[in-house]
């Protein structure tokens, strides 16, 4: 495995600074977000120029990108917001090869018009189920045009809140470039949950399909936290990620920057054990 953190904790719009500052924190990775390079997070027009200088960064630093973030509302009540996030996810697409990167990320969306990553109750109803297959069915073929997977990550606050629901949407495109970031964190709210039980049993019915695992914490009484501080038992989580199979990044984000070299330190211990 390798230690991996998300580029935009780093402050800087070129992708020399941002990926040098990861590598002096200690990461062997990132997952790339456009904002490093300057642009929005979500850009409809990636110069292939822009596309290259993250290649470069990536070489002169020896950070590799393993991923790039293409996180728009899929099931936006808004059809021009809809439209607006897969254009920018096109363009991403189509510039990630050029990155070195092999993946770009969504979420499922949430029905909140204001917020992607807030719960709205209509998130359960079968007609959001249906506009996020739908979305699917626009993007999947544009992944597989540029050769990059689509990573979706299961969020108690989007459609696919659950590993179950994660499994279902796997089964409606068998052999398509759709594979699952996975992270324990966004597997339980409650702070006292057992943990390790739902860590498991979402690993046991996505693991061949996971191709990056993420690494954030929850507090006691259910707070995102930084990796290591939190309920998680992490040897426990690593392990059961290998036993599937797993050897990809651990990609910690909703941290400080002033926590990275820390965090770094961390996980690369787990790793090394």
């Amino acid at each position: 495995m390798q230690a991996g953190i998300f580029a935009k904790t780093f402050p800087g719009t070129t992708p020399f600074a941002v990926l040098r500052a990861a590598g002096a924190a200690g990461y062997q990775v990132v997952q790339y977000n456009m904002a490093c390079s300057g642009l929005s997070a979500l850009p409809t027009v990636i110069p292939p120029a822009t596309a290259e200088a993250v290649a470069a960064a990536a070489a002169d630093t020896g950070v590799g990108v393993v991923a790039v973030s293409a996180t728009y509302n899929m099931i936006h009540p808004d059809a021009a917001q809809r439209e607006a996030g897969r254009a920018a996810f096109a363009a991403i697409a189509a510039a990630a090869p050029q990155m070195g990167a092999g993946m770009v990320t969504v979420c499922t969306g949430s029905r909140d018009r204001d917020d992607q990553w807030r719960r709205h109750p209509d998130n359960d109803l079968p007609e959001s189920w249906d506009a996020m297959v739908a979305e699917f069915r626009r993007i999947l073929p544009l992944a597989e045009r540029h050769g990059v997977t689509v990573g979706v990550e299961p969020e108690l606050a989007n459609v696919v809140s659950t590993a179950t629901r994660a499994r279902r949407l796997l089964d409606l495109f068998p052999g398509g470039p759709i594979r699952i970031v996975l992270d324990a964190a966004n597997l339980f709210e409650d702070g006292k949950a057992d943990s390790g039980s739902v860590i498991e049993a979402a690993v046991d019915l996505l693991g061949p399909d996971i191709a990056l695992a993420h690494a954030k914490d929850r507090d006691a009484a259910g707070n995102f936290a930084t990796a290591g501080h939190g309920v998680i038992d992490w040897p426990h989580y690593i392990g059961t990620l290998r036993r599937a199979g797993y050897d990809g990044a651990l990609v910690t984000h909703g941290l400080r920057e002033a926590e990275a070299a820390q965090t770094a330190r961390f996980l690369r211990r787990l790793i090394g054990e």
